[in-house]
């Protein structure tokens, strides 16, 4: 029998974005929020943030390997980087993991371009 790990991720990067406009943006705040782009910079990622935004409950990752035509390590390392960066929640119900938006994340997200 394999033994299956799951490792939780704290996502803290979106929280604290900063206006792309604001004078002065520091090296700490670029890096955060090039973190932030960097995940969103793939057209798979970009896929599971649609997916998402167009479900009415979470998505569990199995329903998502079909819909991107991609393996289960694969949607999992997808779903890690935007896990990581704040832009998704993830729930746990018994072996599957369930996703949606973290739409405060999103929120948040939409402020860097306020000028």
């Amino acid at each position: 029998m394999t033994a299956t790990l799951i490792q939780e991720i704290e996502p803290t990067a979106v929280a604290c974005c900063t206006p792309v406009a604001d004078p002065g943006i520091t090296d700490e705040q670029a890096s955060t929020l090039a973190a932030v782009f960097k995940a969103l910079a793939d057209p798979s990622r970009l896929r599971i943030v649609n997916l998402l935004a167009n479900a009415a409950e979470p998505v569990c990752v199995c329903e998502l390997m079909p819909a991107l035509g991609l393996s289960q390590g694969t949607v999992s390392f997808h779903l890690k980087k935007l896990l990581a960066v704040g832009l998704l929640e993830r729930e746990q119900r018994g072996t599957w993991a369930y996703y949606s938006l973290n739409r405060d994340g999103l929120e948040r997200l939409s402020d860097v371009f306020d000028a």
